[in-house]
């Protein structure tokens, strides 16, 4: 079972979802005490995930954050508030209730994670029923050495890619430096304003350091780019009727030139930054092992020093 658990970011993402049955394992979705709660979820053993098998007993925990429960903008009020009456499926005025994997099911007025039971109801500190969109920005470049060649790797020959990571506040685990969509907020946008926002500390600059480095931003943003991964996450916040899907995207800096004129410096949820070597030791937040394993497949770069370490 544990394989099965550990296996599922090995998934093609389109293998993941089928129209009537997921193929699919949480694992970090289906782990206590909640994030900054004392909550525990109801076990849900691994053959009871998929809401296609009959589970009468399933008895999970109700929890939504106070934080949430506060009507922050960036959150729905409750399902049964006066005047709330949600959109599933498409798109509400400025916010978007579609998901990336298709149509979820709605019951009693709840949208149903569509990856299967998680032992919570509610939102947990998510503020969106359904699907909470957010977008990571992969900013990579080729380690070099003080002479400016590229370094590979002295067992697989390949070079070694890095990565700009932050080390988040709230678990102090190491992520990419990504975050919420904002409602009307283009994924493209989202993607530059939270690199921003982590990885340069972008809001405590001055008008001027932020002219200069919105023009550094946009000479990377707007160079040779790939979407990673679009759709569901496996994230620790996932609850029975809300989740997070994301948009990855891959910005390479081939020269290093650019991110050269970009000082890291940690900002907004960020502790620490830092650029990082890429390969599977790699233990980061979420999914976010499994994004940039992609990155190092599209990109040619070392990952493994055994070739048969997939699953």
């Amino acid at each position: 079972s544990n394989l099965s658990a550990n296996c599922w970011s090995r998934l093609h993402p389109v293998n993941m979802f089928s129209s009537y049955n997921v193929k699919f394992y949480h694992s970090k979705a289906l782990t206590s005490p909640y994030p900054g709660s004392h909550i525990e979820r109801s076990h849900v053993p691994e053959d009871k995930v998929g809401w296609l098998t009959e589970w009468e007993e399933y008895n999970p925990v109700e929890y939504t954050a106070k934080s949430v429960l506060a009507g922050p903008s960036w959150a729905d009020p409750q399902i049964n508030d006066e005047g709330f009456s949600p959109k599933f499926n498409e798109r509400d005025g400025e916010v978007e209730r579609k998901s990336l994997n298709g149509l979820y099911v709605v019951e009693n007025g709840r949208p149903r994670n569509p990856a299967g039971r998680t032992g919570l109801t509610g939102r947990g500190l998510l503020g969106r029923w359904g699907p909470n969109h957010a977008a990571d920005p992969v900013v990579t470049r080729w380690k070099r050495d003080g002479s400016g060649n590229k370094v590979a790797h002295p067992v697989t020959g390949k070079n070694i890619l890095q990565f700009v990571a932050i080390k988040r506040r709230d678990c102090g685990e190491w992520a990419i430096p990504g975050g919420m969509v904002d409602p009307g907020e283009k994924i493209t946008a989202t993607l530059k304003r939270e690199f921003g926002e982590e990885a340069l500390n972008s809001l405590q600059k001055s008008p001027a350091e932020k002219a200069e480095l919105e023009k550094q931003l946009h000479k990377l943003f707007s160079q040779e780019h790939f979407v990673v991964y679009r759709g569901y996450v496996d994230d620790p916040r996932n609850t029975d009727n809300a989740w997070i899907e994301t948009e990855a995207v891959n910005y390479h800096d081939e020269t290093g030139e650019t991110m050269d004129n970009l000082p890291l410096e940690a900002g907004d949820d960020a502790g620490v930054v830092k650029w990082v070597d890429i390969n599977e030791k790699l233990e980061l937040y979420a999914s976010h092992s499994y994004f940039i394993k992609l990155v190092t497949e599209k990109r040619g770069a070392h990952w493994s020093e055994d070739p048969g370490s997939e699953c």
